[in-house]
């Protein structure tokens, strides 16, 4: 399946000169949203995952289907002030501002093995920052699931030596 064809380009959102990759489209698409779960639970199958990290929000939307589908637990990683437990954080950049997220200092236990699933990898800043969260906490990352990358912003390079899949690809 080209999930290519389910995906919205947006130019020019949020602000001039970022063409958005609109995955909402392919959520409301059932063959689509299955296809893409099946795709990325392929990869993690063999791999002994505990958790599915997904950062906020859309690494929700297909994080928490995927755990479902793998028999895992799913943590959700917020924007500060948003968790109501005690948390750790972590400052990061975006390709278009900066920003903080968090996570419960209880959800990832010492020797966690964590799949982190997001729906893009761009400049990498968000998942390195998910990835210094687990870390801190005392997991390990075993994967890092995309169903988007946009390979221009080598959002790779800022993660190697990590297992990173993706589904799509996209010269911006």
């Amino acid at each position: 399946m080209d999930l290519k064809e389910n995906i919205r380009v947006i130019e020019g959102f949020p602000k001039a000169g970022i063409s958005f990759k609109d995955v909402t489209t392919l959520l409301q698409d059932k063959k689509a949203f299955k296809y893409t779960i099946d795709k990325i639970a392929e990869c993690l199958k063999d791999k002994k995952i505990d958790k599915i990290v997904g950062p906020e929000a859309r690494g929700f939307l297909f994080g928490a289907p995927l755990a479902y589908a793998l028999g895992v637990g799913f943590v959700p990683v917020r924007k500060k002030g948003k968790l109501p437990y005690e948390t750790v954080s972590e400052k990061y950049d975006l390709e278009y501002g900066n920003d903080e997220l968090e996570m419960h200092k209880d959800s990832i236990k010492p020797g966690e093995r964590v799949a982190i699933v997001d729906d893009l990898l761009a400049t990498g800043g968000t998942t390195c920052s998910v990835v210094n969260l687990i870390e801190k906490l005392g997991g390990e990352v075993v994967s890092l699931n995309f169903v988007v990358e946009l390979t221009d912003l080598k959002g790779r390079d800022k993660l190697e030596g990590y297992d990173i899949s993706s589904i799509v690809e996209y010269n911006i």
